[in-house]
């Protein structure tokens, strides 16, 4: 079995007898990016699957990856899983886009046709999304469309290498222009969905501005059974900080404020080391420039856990994640975040009381602010544990359940019904 699979039971276990409220159950075909691979998206895709299958919902999850292409049909839940071939290109270590998967159509179609969905649901213009969104208008399907990664300022960040050619007034305008563009770009795409989800409120009113939509809040959920700091295991005698990071080793991130950060606490002659989880392709800069720091590479399930519980401080740069699974995933191993007042993980700590919002240039203050009082260390990570306890998958999806009701019910709907044939 999977490590994927055996992710997905351990989901499942962990939140069997749940308290469950009733739901329509509307028949949903969702066409995620990416489902195995270690990112939010995939993440997200997974706890979204096994709440179907938990909840015995009519769910057709139509992804990338490496089963034959048949359709697998188990009670409610069916699975078409397609192979991308050998015109893809890697976007990240573990993710890639065929251009080419076109080539699936047919079997998609079919597949739809006999599931006969209410709605689609996709996650964004790639490859899947592109033909989740085609068969929608197709098959006169209404479609949901979901934000998960802030592809305008990725793309930004990773022009900088172009940007720092140019006069610091030009690179500004430059990089500006680039997040406007793509942001645009995307806009159509998503302008095409019924109703838009997007991880934070700000977010949800930017996206509805652009795209004349609207879009409902869908923040993300934590399995506090499993990040828990029970899985906590130091050794008496160490009493380094250690300084947690979990995510992708990309420029994007800001992975570069980590050395930094390391070079101010040694000048004041601070013990402490740092945790690295993950991997990406500035693993090897940031090795060059963190020779104490452990490095884990990818973990997942119980190592994960106690990676995280490991930790005094998560400490977390990016100002350019939509969410920031990775800060809850922290935040219920009772480990203080310290985030940027950027995207979204601003928006799940709380300032002063679960970690810190600030900016690059306070950061190493804010460490040394928090690891300096036992007390107040303390009391933040009691507070970190209680937020995350309170963020369940399953409240994130049955509000998503109830938008969808909202879409299927509405009297000028054109769908394909379970009892009706296709046009």
């Amino acid at each position: 079995m999977s490590v994927a699979a055996l992710e997905n039971l351990a989901i499942e276990d962990r939140s069997a007898g749940r308290q469950e409220s009733a739901l329509r159950p509307t028949r949903v075909a969702y066409f995620p990016d990416s489902f195995h691979e270690i990112n939010g998206v995939a993440h997200t895709s997974r706890h979204w699957e096994a709440f179907a299958r938990r909840r015995n919902l009519p769910f057709l999850c139509v992804r990338a990856g490496a089963r034959a292409q048949t359709l697998v049909e188990e009670g409610n839940l069916w699975t078409l899983e397609l192979p991308r071939g050998f015109l893809s290109f890697a976007l990240e270590k573990d993710l890639r886009f065929d251009p080419a998967f076109l080539r699936h159509f047919p079997l998609i179609e079919e597949a739809i046709k006999r599931f006969r969905p209410e709605l689609i649901h996709i996650t964004g213009p790639s490859e899947l999304g592109m033909l989740g969104a085609a068969l929608a208008h197709h098959l006169h399907i209404p479609l949901a469309a979901s934000w998960h990664t802030n592809v305008h300022e990725y793309l930004a960040r990773r022009s900088e290498w172009f940007l720092r050619l140019l006069p610091e007034r030009q690179s500004q305008a430059t990089a500006q222009k680039i997040e406007d563009v793509v942001l645009s770009a995307a806009s159509l795409f998503y302008g095409s969905a019924r109703v838009l989800f997007a991880p934070t409120d700000a977010f949800c009113t930017r996206l509805s501005a652009a795209t004349g939509r609207p879009c409902r809040r869908m923040a993300r959920g934590v399995d506090a059974q499993l990040f828990t700091p029970a899985q906590r295991h130091r050794a008496a005698d160490d009493n380094e900080v250690v300084l947690g990071f979990v995510g992708r080793l990309s420029i994007e991130k800001n992975i570069a404020l980590l050395a930094t950060i390391q070079t101010a606490l040694d000048a004041r002659g601070k013990k402490f080391r740092f945790r690295i989880v993950g991997q990406g392709g500035e693993m090897d800069w940031l090795r060059e420039r963190l020779p104490r720091a452990e490095f884990t590479g990818v973990l997942r399930g119980e190592e994960l856990a106690r990676a995280y519980a490991g930790m005094d401080l998560f400490v977390f740069p990016s100002h350019t994640d939509t969410f920031g699974n990775v800060v809850l995933e922290a935040l219920a191993s009772g480990v203080p975040a310290i985030v940027t007042p950027d995207g979204g993980p601003c928006t799940i700590v709380r300032d002063g009381e679960t970690g810190r919002i600030v900016s690059d240039e306070q950061f190493v203050a804010a460490i040394e602010e928090i690891v300096d009082q036992p007390e107040k260390h303390a009391a933040m990570r009691r507070a970190a544990r209680a937020y995350a306890e309170a963020a369940t998958w399953d409240s994130i999806f049955e509000g998503v359940y109830r938008s969808y009701e909202e879409i299927v019910l509405s009297p000028d709907r054109v769908a394909l019904s379970p009892g009706s044939q296709p046009q």
